[in-house]
């Protein structure tokens, strides 16, 4: 089976809620919620990898000792299987924007499984819930 890597962030604004997005028309699991990131390309770290997917996707400038590992999922879906680490973001240059049509959102943790959102990404709720209560 394929694994596929990709990695995501928690982005903490000050009155500690956290960014989440909705997948766009036409992709795969469209009009669900997830936390912003992608994929990793061949040779990038990941964080690498998340520095240029939030400057593409939300029109942010974000430094690497600014993000904080978390939490990792790893999810078997049908075709391939996703390994998914979590960072958390509280700093960053530049207003969040949706650069690419997606709803975004700022909700609290404890909030989050409002929202549905892909199988791999709910295992991620919990510690989230735990770290902003």
């Amino acid at each position: 089976m394929k694994i596929l890597l990709v990695v995501a962030v928690a982005l903490i604004d000050a009155d500690d809620r956290v960014l989440i997005a909705q997948r766009p028309e036409g992709k795969a699991l469209a009009g669900l919620w997830e936390f912003p990131g992608g994929k990793i390309d061949a040779g990038e770290r990941p964080e690498e990898a998340l520095i240029r997917e939030l400057r593409e996707e939300l029109g942010i400038a974000v430094k690497e000792a600014c993000l904080a590992p978390l939490t990792f999922a790893s999810y078997a879906y049908p075709d391939f299987h996703l390994l998914m680490p979590l960072y958390v973001c509280r700093r960053w240059e530049g207003f969040v924007q949706s650069r690419e049509g997606q709803a975004l959102k700022w909700v609290r943790a404890r909030d989050l499984r409002q929202y549905p959102m892909p199988p791999a990404d709910e295992p991620l709720i919990p510690p989230l819930v735990e770290l902003l209560g």
